[in-house]
């Protein structure tokens, strides 16, 4: 999950940029959609919301030009390189500060599945 704050009001409305922000992460980890990326553009000053389903599971945002702030989901069910949320929300969206935090799913799933049971 990562959270991008400061950012431009202008780039956060601009669906183009955050276009080109989905087809970096997308083509740099070598990731497959499904289907064509679903996008909405609130009316007047309002923001941008994206959705791409992934054969490994789905990437989202969704921006709030009224507080300068952008927030996406990369959500995997594989390993993957990192990409760098910093330096590349920091150049597109001009953001201040970036936040990312990361959740290892998945991993204790054996001690909650019960014997002989399925999840």
């Amino acid at each position: 999950m990562i959270e991008a704050a400061g950012c431009s009001d202008e780039a956060l409305r601009d669906l183009p940029v955050m276009s080109s922000i989905f087809s970096s992460i997308i083509d740099d980890l070598e990731l497959k959609t499904i289907g064509e990326i679903f996008w909405h553009k609130f009316e007047g000053e309002g923001g941008i919301t994206g959705l791409a389903a992934l054969t490994e599971s789905h990437l989202t945002c969704h921006t709030y030009p009224e507080h300068g702030l952008a927030t996406f989901n990369l959500y995997c069910c594989r390993a993957r390189p990192e990409w760098d949320w910093e330096t590349k929300l920091r150049a597109l969206l001009r953001a201040q500060e970036v936040k990312i935090t990361k959740i290892e799913r998945g991993t204790d799933c054996n001690a909650a599945v019960p014997a002989g049971g399925n999840v």
